[in-house]
């Protein structure tokens, strides 16, 4: 009998947050020889095939036409605009604390859903909200000697476009599995980034091995291999489990970038990151007795 310690669905999870973890020092190390750009087309490019390719193994449907304006969404804001933000400001926000940043993402989708679903607004998600958003401010003070730094507040908008692509994807949840809508969005953010593909065409040619590998290890792992297994984790775990699994990817993200690139977090930035993380803890908390069921992708999803 296998422990339930090493169970599959156990070492998928685990598998998720160390490779979604890992995806911040990766994209320094890719950008240093691709630039934003071509670092950003490459990635979703390799996701994009890789997920086509296992898509008739692992039964991924076709979306119907009138889903497709919302899954244009999820791929213009969760893949393109996000790769691109997120890449643009990792060149001077270290690896670690863009992780940090990118963690208050499930503030904005909140926001969204609050505006736009009628979704009631709880005392604790409020409360979250202001702390994450604290945390948050705390984190981007700490990268600049007098204030907050352009590159800090780039990340904070690849967490908004982040957090759009949760709130755009909700619907969609609801006919297809996570999987599904991540192929579907990982798909349509490829399209939108074509016009990308001159540059990255240039880039490439001249780039440094190392930078390559990054960019195929980004696109395989992180983003094709990492929504695969969390889908089969989601779907054999409880919510509460896998919600609170990824509330590690910031800590094992600093974690790598250290032993990875030598990066050592500004001790305030890692104050403000608990700080955000525990606001978003307060926002995921459920009632006793949740009126709506839940989603397979939890509003605490922390991806690079």
């Amino acid at each position: 009998m296998v422990p339930r310690s090493a169970s599959p669905r156990f070492l998928a999870l685990v598998g998720t947050v160390v490779l979604w973890a890992s995806a911040f020092p990766a994209i320094r190390v890719g950008l240093d020889g691709l630039g934003v750009a071509a670092l950003s087309f490459l990635r979703l490019v390799i996701a994009a095939v890789a997920l086509a390719l296992v898509a008739p193994w692992v039964h991924v449907r076709l979306p119907r036409r009138a889903d497709l304006p919302l899954i244009a969404l999820c791929g213009a804001t969760g893949m393109t605009a996000y790769q691109l933000l997120l890449n643009w400001g990792e060149v001077h926000v270290d690896a670690g604390t863009a992780s940090l940043l990118i963690s208050i993402a499930p503030v904005f989708s909140v926001l969204l859903g609050t505006l736009f679903l009628h979704e009631r607004l709880r005392r604790t998600t409020v409360v979250g909200s202001l702390i994450a958003l604290a945390g948050a401010a705390v984190v981007s003070l700490a990268e600049g000697t007098g204030g907050f730094t352009g590159s800090a507040l780039v990340v904070l908008a690849a967490a908004v476009v982040q957090g759009v692509y949760h709130f755009a994807s909700k619907p969609l949840l609801r006919r297809y599995t996570g999987l599904e809508v991540a192929t579907y969005a990982m798909t349509a953010g490829t399209l939108f980034a074509l016009p990308l593909l001159p540059a990255a065409c240039r880039a490439a040619a001249d780039a440094p091995a190392g930078a390559l590998l990054s960019a195929v290890y980004l696109g395989l792992l992180p983003s094709a291999l990492g929504f695969v297994i969390w889908a089969y984790a989601v779907a054999r775990l409880p919510l509460a489990t896998s919600t609170a699994a990824l509330y590690l990817v910031p800590p094992v993200a600093l974690v790598v970038s250290f032993l990875w690139l030598g990066e050592t977090p500004h001790p305030l930035a890692l104050v403000g990151g608990a700080v955000g993380i525990i606001g978003v803890i307060l926002i995921n908390r459920r009632p006793a007795h949740p009126a709506e069921s839940p989603t397979p992708l939890p509003q605490g999803a922390v991806r690079a």
